[in-house]
């Protein structure tokens, strides 16, 4: 087990050198710190605190700035634990980054899900509505609410209520690329959550470590060698023009001189 925090920055698409789509979350890794390595002897269970995102002093207080201090770094906004890892594979105050995970891993993505507001039944929990025609007067309704037997809403009725806004965790998904130039992490597929929020990437609890074959992406990088060739190109163009117009200008100055030559002979 694994994991890393970065925020959610938005969804686009890349394309496969075999023309394949593949839609992918773009989660951008900020270096994290391990800010508490957990054992069995102490806590009680094995764990690693990593934190992200680092503040200004005068935005913390004086138990998070100890805390971070034993770490040697600075406060930071997210501290979020880790169960299940190897801590004798970290240290206290060790970076972490996006090369944490490679291409082609599955993982399980965790985030607090968008806030959707007070909802009814039908779009909170996917129940069926009523006949919106022949006077049924029931559309979108709760239904009943209670049996003859208790003569009460039984424990746990789902009625309307706020939907959203609670902690969520996407599975299964695949890492498509990791691009250590620009500390981010595409994932295929959606997270949970709005852009800029924060996310937990985590090795997946079902599959483990496991690694698909992933196909090569299509990248557009600049080639100088293609560049130099162009504008050698263009050069042998305007040279060949400059030629054209010589020639041209030699042509009309001889030609007057072909006419007196013909005018001689006609006399």
């Amino acid at each position: 087990m694994k994991g890393i925090l970065g925020r959610k920055v938005g969804m686009t698409q890349v394309f496969t050198t075999n023309g394949k789509l593949i839609p992918v979350t773009v989660i951008e890794v900020q270096p994290n710190v391990v800010t508490q390595i957990k054992t069995v002897e102490t806590d009680g269970y094995n764990a690693i605190q990593l934190g992200y995102e680092t503040i200004k002093p005068k935005n913390s207080n004086k138990p998070k700035m100890g805390h971070t201090k034993k770490a040697n770094t600075e406060p930071k906004r997210f501290l979020r634990e880790i169960r299940g890892v190897n801590i004798e594979d970290y240290t206290l105050g060790q970076e972490l980054n996006a090369s944490v995970f490679t291409k082609g891993e599955v993982v399980d993505v965790s985030g607090i899900s968008k806030g959707k507001g007070f909802q009814g039944v039908i779009k909170r929990h996917n129940q069926s509505r009523g006949p919106m025609g022949h006077g049924s007067q029931y559309h979108r309704g709760v239904g009943s609410l209670g049996t003859m037997l208790p003569m009460h809403v039984l424990k746990g009725k789902k009625l309307p209520g706020h939907m959203g806004n609670v902690m969520t965790t996407v599975q299964n998904l695949e890492v498509v690329d990791v691009d250590l130039e620009n500390n981010v992490i595409l994932v295929k597929g959606n997270v949970p959550g709005p852009k800029k929020s924060l996310v937990m990437i985590r090795t997946s609890v079902k599959k483990g470590e496991k690694v698909n074959e992933m196909e090569e992406l299509i990248t557009y990088e600049v080639v100088e060698e293609a560049t130099e060739e162009v504008v050698t190109d263009t050069e042998e163009v305007v040279e060949e023009a400059v030629t054209e117009e010589n020639v041209t200008e030699e042509a009309t100055e001889e030609a007057p001189v072909a006419e007196e030559s013909s005018e001689e002979v006609s006399e």
